[in-house]
Formats: structure tokens, C-alpha cells, sequence
């Protein structure tokens, strides 16, 4: 027999709203073909260590009217490959990319759940010691999770640290089912892709 020990947060996982929402819905309280979402694959794969997704690194076609969910699809969930997953296992991967607070908001707004393949979809803290007198600039720590707060905010979920998107097309079925942990703001997935 195995044992396995690990965080609801460990490896790919979903992050649920309660996760930064004090009134947020814990992982058990959704039905389990809630995580089966059809899924569009936004390629930023050109985005560098510690830069933000902006709204203009959207496909035009995704973005299409600016106040208005692209009725063209019926997609569910944007996924974001950042390229990101070949760090994996090392300290380069906390310098990943990330979702500026404007595109996090875009896609609540729109009703988009978001996975990606890096660490997180807000910047992650950096180990090396920053000085406060410096100010605000590119070498700044993070303040808070405003992409989490966005998201988890508006009942979306945050699908972390996938894997393999390189080969996917364009358009997919996710699926991403946790286990179903009690009052749990998260739990780790198994991600499949059907196309």
C-alpha cells in the first residue's frame, strides 16, 4: 500500500472560490460535471519571466466586442500556455508570467474559468530580498492576488500548473475533476484533453 501525503494546492489543481473568498463555495459544494469545460487555448507563449498577459496579447477574434462575452463560441475556460511548464521543478519557474489585473477581470466578466501552465495567474514572491526605498518598479514584490480575487471573486475557477499544451488545437473539451474534498479550497486534478 502507498501512502500519499500532499496540500489541496500540489501539482495541477483547482483552485475554488473560496480559496481567497471568505464567502466563496468550497470544492465540494460543485457537482462533479461542473469541471467539464469547453476550452480555448490563448498561445502566450512569447511572454517573459515575471511579465504580465496584457489584453492586447488576446486574440483579436477572443477579444471581438470589448463589452460582450464572444458569442461566437461557447467556450468556458480560457487556457493560457505560457510555455512555463519546462520549468517545472526548478526556481525558475516562480518567475513565471501572469495575468494582468485587466484581463483577469475581462474574463470574470465574461464568465471564463482560467487554466494555465505556470505556478499561478498572479506573480509569485521572488527570493530575493527587495529594497523598499527603490520603489515601485519591475523588480517590485507583489502586492496580493488581484488575477485570484478577480477570478474567484466572480465564481470562477483558477486551474494551475498544466502541463503539455503545446500540441493541443485551438479548441478542446477539459476535463478536470478533484476530488471531492470536504470544505476544501482546492484540490489537485487529473487535467485530460478531448478533441
Amino acid at each position: 500500500m502507498t501512502e500519499v501525503r500532499l496540500g489541496s494546492h500540489s501539482g495541477t489543481h483547482i483552485d475554488a472560490p473560496s480559496h481567497t473568498e471568505p464567502d466563496g463555495r468550497t470544492i465540494d459544494e460543485f457537482d462533479v460535471g461542473e469541471f467539464t469545460f469547453d476550452a480555448f487555448l490563448v498561445d502566450c507563449a512569447g511572454t517573459e519571466a515575471r511579465e504580465a498577459i496584457e489584453l492586447d496579447d488576446l486574440p483579436d477574434g477572443l477579444r471581438g466586442d470589448p463589452d460582450e462575452k464572444n458569442d461566437s463560441t461557447n467556450d468556458e475556460m480560457l487556457i493560457f500556455r505560457t510555455g512555463w511548464d519546462v520549468h517545472w521543478g526548478t526556481d525558475r519557474y516562480f518567475d513565471h508570467p501572469y495575468l494582468s489585473r485587466e484581463v483577469a477581470s475581462w474574463c470574470a466578466e465574461r464568465g471564463y474559468h482560467v487554466g494555465l501552465d505556470a505556478l499561478s495567474p498572479d506573480p509569485s514572491p521572488s527570493e530575493k530580498e527587495v529594497d523598499a526605498t527603490a520603489g515601485a518598479d519591475s523588480t517590485a514584490e507583489p502586492d496580493g492576488v488581484p488575477a485570484h480575487r478577480e477570478l474567484l471573486g466572480s465564481g470562477r475557477f483558477v486551474l494551475e500548473n498544466l502541463t503539455g499544451l503545446a500540441d493541443l488545437p485551438d479548441g478542446f473539451e477539459l476535463r478536470a475533476s478533484p476530488l471531492p474534498l470536504a470544505e476544501s479550497d482546492g484540490s489537485p486534478v487529473r487535467a485530460v484533453a478531448v478533441w
